[in-house]
This record gives structure tokens, C-alpha cells and sequence, in this order.
């Protein structure tokens, strides 16, 4: 073998961190040899010296190599150290692969809405949560179970979501679901039974949403946003409306809470109406500026369906929400939900039970709300020292901010960052088809990006605003 040890190492790019280093050892050697870089009769150098070079237990390299051996990746001989085994290197395919489009790199800073802070998940305390919980549970969690969710997990909520959001939950009335989405889809099939139309939705949106409906076979006509929040004084002349959609305690994504007199207009409409207020409380947990905006569903729980989710308090990885139902409407959505999806992990829903009635869940919650205080103080700070006719709106709640841009301006912005490799969305991505033309403005996470990269983002962020 010509090359050096250190050479060689630094192309398998082995970095002595994390928790698979011993299968990442592994696995680079395999590779090594698949791709020819190390060849039969290659001698490796000693355990001792491989793991004094990556800084790792000598076992660790040791063991790596004997599970390599036992796999005839390698030879060992006493006396003779260890060897790469005298074997023919895997033919390659004659069919030349069909040539695909380049792909593009990954923007080195991004502010596109939507995810939290991901690299400040308490894998700590979740781990605890889940040996605690693992341990609990009786051996009927791990069947199929009730197409509701875990009993445990339904108690926790439903104390929770009355403590903190203000929800009249009770165990029996909610359905644990795979995401907002997969709640959305369900009521989608539910309304559909029940001969409804039309869903009214906000002017402004997720796409993704209005799509699921679609795809259900219920139209979408939008609801004009204001100031105020949605016009939900207009949804008595939408005739065939059966249901809203909406986010009324921090609108997304233009970021302002509904009304009061909004709220009422809504509630009253769907009373009147027999009509059903689908709310998205996405990130109630989050405000900061004054006390929380409990949710609308306490105004009237037999008219609203509450949905609620982990993916921005914890992370969307997860793949846990909620829904809290009418009662005539729980079994009707538990039974929708069995046909395709008789229930959700178990084992993850036993653990954020646990993870809530041990406190550990408030706990991050209170914490992450300061950090992302601090971060949104941070964004509006430095806009106004660098960007001082650059309005921000939208920042007394949530994950985001809203930076409204001279007219006409919002693409060659986003394109200006995607140049210095910054991600940018603007609020046209998420205006309604049906929705008249309206401001140019960015729509700004500062949840997501990870401490470590959060004042490069600022700074390019402010290089190309105008």
C-alpha cells in the first residue's frame, strides 16, 4: 500500500463523533474495498494505532474489524495482523445508467418557514421518556389498538390542551393522527359523507392543504384576509360552504391573530349554518408579546374541530397530531381512520405521554419560547439597524416573521439571495389561486436555522434586501 494511513483515513472522511462510529468505520471499509481504493493482501494498520488516529477506544476499531472478518471483508492471522481478503471485486453492470439532471446543491443558509429547531430536540429527556414509558407498558400497546390513539396519550392531551390552550378536550372525543395532513385527509373523507361541498379556506395558505381537499372532491373557495384576520363576516354568503379552514391564533403566513369580532363572526356562521370551523392551531404555544390566544374551539366545541400537532413544538419527524372532535363526529373520524390506518406508533405515543405528564414537555416548551424570542428580537434588530425601510409584521407569535418589500420586488429579491446561497420564500408561494393580487413581502423563519449558522443567515439575509 503506497498511500499513508492518515491519507487513506481522510478519504474514508471517518470522523471520530456520533453514536454509529463503530458501523460508520465499518461501513467505509467496505466501500474501500468495494471502489478498488484498497485492494486483496492490503495490510491495515494495527487497532492500536487506527484508534489513536481517530481518537476512539482501541475495542472500538478492534471490534469493527473482527465483525469485518467474520463477514469476509477482511483476514486476520496471528503474527500477521489484518488484511483485506483475497476476493474478486464485484463486476460492474455493462447497462450504462441513464444519465440524470444535475442536482443542486443545498443553500448554505435557509429561512423558508415551516420547521422548527430541529438540532434543539430533547433527545435527552425523550430518551428518559421512553425507557419510563417502554417500561410502563402493558403488553396489549404493543397490538393494533384502538384507531384513536393510546388511552394514555388522550389523557395527557386532553389536560394539557385544556391547561394551556384552552380546549374543552375530553380522552373519548380525540383521534390521534400521523401529521396534520393525515388529520386533514380524514375530515376531507368525513365531510365528503356528510355531503358537504365547499370548504372555505384563507387567501393566504399551504397549498398542500387546499390540495388534500381538492383530491377529496370538496371545492375551496378563499376567505379576503385583512388586518383584522380573515373576513369571516363573508362566509354566510359562501352557499355552499359546509366547513372553514383557518388558523386564527397565528395566521399563517401572514402571522395575525383573528379578531375577536372575527372569532364571534365565525362561530355564529357555523352555528347558524350547521357548518364546521376547522382550526389549525400550529404553533399556539408559541407567543410572545402578551398572553396566548386560547383557541377558538372553547367558543363553541360541537362546532370546531381542533388540530393541533408536535411538529413545530417538538419536531414534524415525529408524526404526531391530534384532533379534538364534536362528539357526534369522533367515532365517525376513529372509524375513517381505521380502514387505512388502524393506529399510530404506540411505542411514540406512550412516550410523549410520558413526556407530558412528567412536565418535561412545558419544560422545553418554556425554553424554546425564549429562544425563539431571542432569535425574532435578533431579526428585528438587525433589520432595523441594516434594512430601516424593510416593516416587519407578524412577530408577536410563532415560528416567523413577515418583511414587506417595495413593490414589484419580492422575485428579484429571492432570486438575489439564492445567488449568495440563502433560501427565501416570498408570500406569493402561498396566495390562493382565487385570492386577488396583494403585497410583495418575504416570509421569514427564524425558528429553523441552527445557532451555529443563525448570524451568517442574518448577514445574508440583510446583504440582499433592498
Amino acid at each position: 500500500m503506497t498511500d499513508s494511513w492518515a491519507t487513506f483515513g481522510a478519504d474514508l472522511h471517518i470522523e471520530p463523533v456520533g453514536g454509529g462510529l463503530r458501523s460508520g468505520l465499518m461501513e467505509a471499509l467496505r466501500e474501500a474495498v468495494r471502489s478498488g481504493r484498497l485492494t486483496p493482501g492490503t495490510r491495515l494498520p494495527s487497532s492500536r494505532t487506527l484508534a489513536a488516529d481517530l481518537g476512539v477506544a482501541r475495542n472500538t476499531v478492534a471490534d469493527a474489524y473482527a465483525e469485518l472478518v467474520a463477514e469476509g471483508w477482511l483476514t486476520a492471522r496471528q503474527g500477521s495482523g489484518t488484511t483485506v481478503a483475497q476476493r474478486a471485486a464485484p463486476r460492474r453492470s455493462a447497462t450504462r445508467a441513464p444519465r440524470s439532471r444535475p442536482v443542486r446543491g443545498r443553500p448554505a443558509y435557509s429561512l423558508n418557514p415551516g420547521t422548527p429547531d430541529l438540532a434543539s430536540f430533547p433527545r435527552a429527556d425523550w430518551l428518559k421518556a421512553a425507557r419510563r414509558a417502554l417500561t410502563a407498558a402493558p403488553n396489549e400497546a404493543l397490538g393494533y389498538g384502538d384507531p384513536r390513539g393510546r388511552i394514555e396519550l388522550r389523557t395527557a392531551l386532553a389536560d394539557y390542551l385544556s391547561r394551556a390552550r384552552g380546549v374543552h378536550a375530553d380522552p373519548e372525543r380525540i383521534v390521534i393522527c400521523s401529521g396534520f395532513v393525515h388529520g386533514l385527509m380524514l375530515m376531507g373523507k368525513v365531510l365528503r359523507q356528510h355531503r358537504v361541498r365547499d370548504v372555505a379556506v384563507e387567501s393566504y395558505g399551504l397549498d398542500v392543504h387546499w390540495n388534500l381537499l381538492r383530491e377529496a372532491g370538496l371545492r375551496t373557495p378563499c376567505l379576503p384576509l385583512d388586518e383584522l384576520g380573515s373576513r369571516t363576516d363573508e362566509l354566510g354568503a359562501m352557499r355552499g360552504a359546509g366547513a372553514v379552514l383557518m388558523t386564527p391564533a397565528h395566521q399563517f403566513p401572514m402571522g395575525d391573530s383573528l379578531h375577536p369580532d372575527r372569532r364571534a363572526a365565525a362561530v355564529d356562521w357555523a352555528r347558524s349554518s350547521g357548518g364546521l370551523i376547522l382550526e389549525d392551531d400550529y404553533d399556539g404555544e408559541f407567543r410572545y408579546d402578551r398572553q396566548p390566544v386560547g383557541a377558538l374551539q372553547n367558543l363553541d366545541p360541537e362546532r370546531v374541530v381542533y388540530l393541533g400537532t408536535s411538529s413545530k413544538s417538538l419536531a414534524p419527524g415525529l408524526r404526531l397530531a391530534w384532533m379534538v372532535l364534536p362528539e357526534g363526529l369522533a367515532g365517525e373520524v376513529a372509524e375513517a381512520k381505521g380502514v387505512s390506518d388502524w393506529a399510530s406508533g404506540a411505542l411514540d405515543q406512550l412516550t410523549l405521554a410520558e413526556f407530558i405528564t412528567s412536565g418535561a414537555y412545558d419544560r422545553h416548551v418554556r425554553s424554546m419560547r425564549l429562544r425563539y424570542r431571542r432569535r425574532r428580537d435578533q431579526l428585528v434588530a438587525a433589520l432595523a439597524e441594516r434594512a430601516p425601510d424593510i416593516r416587519v409584521s407578524g412577530i408577536a407569535a410563532g415560528l416567523h416573521a413577515v418583511l414587506e418589500l417595495p413593490e414589484g420586488t419580492e422575485r428579484s429579491v429571492i432570486q438575489a439571495a439564492a445567488f449568495q446561497g440563502l433560501a427565501l420564500e416570498g408570500v406569493s408561494r402561498y396566495r390562493h389561486p382565487e385570492a386577488a393580487p396583494g403585497r410583495d413581502a418575504l416570509v421569514i423563519s427564524y425558528g429553523s436555522p441552527p445557532d451555529s449558522a443563525w448570524s451568517g443567515t442574518l448577514d445574508a439575509l440583510c446583504r440582499v434586501l433592498p
